[in-house]
């Protein structure tokens, strides 16, 4: 069983969104850049123990050199037709899906979700390049639950590094934050949740996509 202090992270008992209309972007080398609004989803705690308990959660493995190895986090993903575990992330993905329209010119549809348990679990360096974004510009919008962990960015196409002064980048994600990586960020940039050490208590991140964006 894992805990979360939740009275230490969610100051709004109610489950629902804030406005996007003061999200902060940070342009990227490279014509990526990535959206960030601290608080969106209010009631954190609620949404992160029912998705805790309810969602269905997989192990996976992986094949890594000459064997394999779990992932070091649980996954779900549900495609566009599938009914998502909570009302709250119908309207998340019908918020954003409204508020990114100009710009992204479609939808989002998918939600892939991962459980991370403690510090121990992790994401390696990677971009969501899988599918229409390895050749076109698209977003990717994380909605992140429980314990805060940093998301890290570092560029990957020559041009995003010839351009990029500076090591990669940190944004702290806490309990309700939203964060949107957009235009070339899936290409030219990679992204990672690394390790931890210490007591680390869990973390819930749900990343909503457009059709065909893996």
């Amino acid at each position: 069983m894992f805990h979360l202090q939740g009275s230490l992270l969610d100051d709004v008992a109610e489950v629902g969104l804030r406005s996007l209309d003061v999200t902060t972007r940070t342009p990227l080398a490279g014509g990526a850049w990535v959206d960030v609004r601290p608080g969106w989803l209010t009631g954190a705690d609620e949404v992160f123990a029912r998705l805790h308990d309810e969602v269905d959660w997989r192990a996976e493995r992986r094949r890594m050199y000459d064997r394999t190895v779990p992932t070091p986090r649980l996954l779900r993903f549900y495609d566009g037709g599938e009914h998502l575990p909570h009302p709250v992330l119908i309207d998340a993905r019908e918020a954003l899906s409204a508020h990114y329209a100009a710009e992204l010119g479609e939808p989002f549809v998918t939600a892939g979700m991962c459980l991370y348990r403690d510090g121990a679990d992790s994401v390696a360096w990677h971009g969501d390049d899988i599918g229409r974004s390895a050749t076109h510009d698209t977003m990717v919008a994380i909605v992140s639950l429980g314990t805060p962990r940093p998301l890290m960015l570092r560029p990957h196409s020559d041009r995003a590094k010839a351009d990029h002064r500076g090591g990669s980048l940190r944004f702290h994600v806490g309990h309700g934050d939203l964060v949107v990586m957009g235009g070339s960020c899936q290409r030219t940039w990679q992204h990672a949740v690394p390790k931890l050490t210490g007591s680390v208590g869990p973390r819930i991140s749900v990343q909503f996509r457009p059709h065909d964006v893996r």
